[in-house]
């Protein structure tokens, strides 16, 4: 019945089976949302056995055992203990905190001062080598090779 519907009336009928959903644009998985909210609202939701199983899929899923970085986190008595910034992952390319990376691009000389917090260029902080090199240059490219950073010259 739904499979040979025109393409107006699957998509009005979602409104009817299930109002709250946004409106999807693929014809294929509309008509099966449409057939199995119509076989819901017949003969039932899931069963409660279901229902607690998926539960207790959902209780066994692996969680985030460490908290994301800057946020505070409670102490056993209740109150919020101190944030403590969690140092950025090393990337073996990437020199040292103090560095000052230079380049000439367009005859001009560019310095980057790499800091522990990031990377300084013109009085601006930035996460990642990329994002100085599209400061730079206006499009997007891989800081690393713009900056002609490779594993083996950065040694020290």
């Amino acid at each position: 019945m739904l499979a040979a519907s025109d393409a107006a009336r699957v998509i009005r009928e979602p409104r009817k089976a299930a109002p709250h959903d946004r409106r999807p644009a693929h014809r294929t998985w509309l008509i099966k949302r449409i057939a199995w909210r119509l076989q819901a609202l017949a003969e039932g939701d899931l069963s409660e056995r279901a229902r607690l199983r998926a539960l207790e899929l959902a209780n066994d899923a692996d969680l985030r055992l460490s908290p994301p970085r800057g946020t505070t986190v409670a102490s056993a008595q209740g109150e919020p203990a101190e944030a403590t910034p969690t140092p950025a992952p090393t990337n073996g390319r990437l020199p040292r905190p103090g560095t000052v990376i230079t380049r000439r691009y367009k005859g001009r000389p560019v310095r980057v001062h790499v800091m522990e917090t990031g990377l300084a260029f013109n009085g601006k902080v930035y996460k990642s080598l990329s994002a100085v090199a599209k400061a730079i240059t206006g499009s997007r490219c891989n800081g690393y090779l713009f900056f002609r950073l490779q594993r083996e010259e950065v040694t020290s």
